[in-house]
């Protein structure tokens, strides 16, 4: 029952993720790791890398590395930060954090601040992706700060080019602090078709209802899973 609950938020997830641009561990984050803490991070960064292997294929013409490369600079540093505090936080704080990185990344989503993707900027977001993403497998909000006023469809292939890199990054440096493992892998083996179906959901779906709909749709399910998180640390 666990298993099939995890394949349900999974394909949820994959379907925000591939709508718009980010949100598979914005949702699956907080759900997952109530059902088993080991499903975060590294399980989940798995059905990340997939799907942003999907994404990336499906908008492969629209995807550029320029200004990648610093974001990409700045996410190692925040990677090894991230695996470092995997090391000392204890189970309800870490709960805590995944709620409270899921309502930051909502309201990032919804402020009309429009920043430009500079280099120094675009540093800084790679930085406090790999923070975030490691720790806590929710590593696009920073990125999506900076690319969400752009075209809709460039943002959604340029963040999935970058979190195919970040996530194998993630994993990599997961591996020796013991957060990616076999118990890690196995868990992440039943997800894999449900990412793939949240992920052709998604493709039916962009066709036919409004982009603004499925934005404003999949932030408040990402509300409401952060909220529960952040609230089940004080109940």
């Amino acid at each position: 029952m666990d298993i099939l609950l995890a394949c349900v938020v999974i394909t949820m997830g994959a379907f925000v993720q591939t709508a718009i641009g980010f949100g598979l561990a914005v949702i699956a984050a907080p759900i997952l790791y109530f059902i088993d803490p080991y499903y975060v991070p590294a399980p989940i960064t798995v059905c990340a890398l997939v799907l942003s292997v999907f994404n990336v294929y499906s908008y492969r013409g629209q995807v550029s590395f320029r200004g990648l490369g610093n974001a990409v600079i700045g996410r190692v540093p925040g990677s090894l930060l991230g695996a470092a505090l995997l090391l000392w936080i204890d189970k309800d704080w870490l709960a805590l954090w995944i709620g409270l990185s899921v309502l930051a990344a909502v309201a990032v989503s919804m402020t009309s601040l429009r920043w430009q993707p500079t280099p120094g900027r675009m540093m800084f977001a790679g930085f406090m992706s790999g923070f975030m993403g490691t720790s806590s497998s929710i590593g696009g909000p920073p990125m999506a700060l900076l690319w969400q006023h752009q075209e809709v469809s460039l943002i959604r292939a340029n963040l999935s080019a970058f979190f195919v890199i970040s996530c194998l990054m993630s994993l990599i440096i997961l591996a020796p602090v013991g957060q990616f493992g076999s118990r890690q892998i196995l868990l992440s083996l039943p997800l894999l078709p449900a990412t793939f179906i949240g992920f052709l959901i998604a493709r039916y779906s962009m066709k036919r209802v409004p982009h603004k709909q499925l934005r404003i749709a999949s932030l408040t399910l990402c509300s409401f899973c952060g909220l529960a998180a952040v609230l089940s640390f004080w109940f």
